[in-house]
């Protein structure tokens, strides 16, 4: 079972060398919190914001001046912000590419899981590679993940959806042809020798991260409707919810509900981190604006947040 810290990038990659996000560390990086920042807020329009309005947004979720500069700098580096200079003054904004990375990512992430159809039939990946590709193998398992398979064995992945045409398209990328695809039934054995399919993935493990996730932010929903939540607050939490339930979509590899322990806790985080999410939405977008008017020389435009649904549709 993968830890939610050990996933190595936020969104995948399906244009190799365009754009890189920044690696998932133990904690809320401040890369991280930048990307979900500028995204939460300026995803539609891509707006210009100044460097120094950013920086204060990110002090206010406990981010010092120099960590939140050496981030943005490393962020620009990467190809996920450009930037823009007028006199003293510097502005950054998402790059198209990491705009589009962002907008593919959120829509995975927020879509609702587990309500397709099982025809109880399994995809497995089997593949191959020689040990000085490790690159490639690395590549590949990263990927593997992030499509939602996880490893019966070393070299056997499952997964109970299809293949889509995307997906093979892009493993044919990554491995030059070093595997082989199958589409198969499960047969049962004698208990004392089999490995079930469901034994790829921890799900006790997955329930944690759930129960962790409701725990850490069911006192928040009231709070934000009796108006109890305001201003600098609001963002980071906002920031802090996105950042956190983005992975739990990553960990849980969408099984099918008949395959699932009753009472599975993914529709619950859902519906809490929509009421997060959403519920702070308007406080949280009026102070990011004001933070970026106060840095500006005139009022900044562009700065919107979105929704839940906004991201499931892609920005209709």
């Amino acid at each position: 079972m993968t830890s939610p810290y050990d996933i190595n990038e936020i969104f995948p990659q399906d244009t190799a060398g365009a754009v890189r996000l920044p690696r998932r560390q133990a904690g809320n990086s401040p890369q991280g919190l930048a990307v979900t920042l500028l995204a939460d807020y300026t995803l539609r329009s891509r707006a210009w914001l100044p460097s120094a309005a950013i920086v204060a947004l990110l002090a206010e979720a406990g981010v010092s001046q120099a960590g939140a500069r050496t981030a943005i700098s490393r962020l620009a580096r990467r190809g996920v912000l450009e930037s823009h200079r007028q006199g003293r003054r510097s502005s950054y904004r998402l790059t198209p590419a990491a705009a589009a990375f962002l907008v593919i990512g959120g829509g995975a992430i927020v879509s609702p899981g587990g309500t397709r159809p099982w025809d109880e039939q399994w995809t497995l990946i089997a593949f191959s590679l020689p040990q000085e590709e490790g690159a490639i193998r690395r590549a590949l398992r990263g990927q593997l993940r992030w499509m939602g398979y996880a490893p019966l064995y070393d070299g056997l992945w499952i997964s109970p959806h299809e293949l889509s045409e995307k997906t093979k398209a892009r493993l044919a990328e990554l491995t030059l042809g070093t595997l082989t695809v199958f589409r198969a039934r499960h047969v049962e054995l004698d208990a004392s020798i089999r490995r079930n399919p469901l034994d790829a993935w921890d799900t006790a493990d997955i329930a944690r991260q759930y129960e962790s996730f409701l725990r850490r932010w069911k006192a928040t929903v009231p709070r934000a409707a009796a108006g109890q939540i305001a201003g600098a607050e609001a963002v980071r939490a906002r920031t802090e919810v996105m950042d956190t339930y983005r992975r739990l979509p990553i960990l849980d590899p969408q099984l099918p509900a008949r395959l699932l322990p009753p009472g599975w806790l993914r529709e619950p985080a859902r519906e809490l981190f929509i009421a997060v999410y959403d519920g702070l939405a308007e406080t949280a977008e009026d102070h990011v604006r004001a933070v970026a008017d106060r840095y500006a020389e005139g009022p900044i435009t562009g700065v919107g947040a979105h929704t839940v649904a906004d991201l499931a549709t892609g920005f209709p």
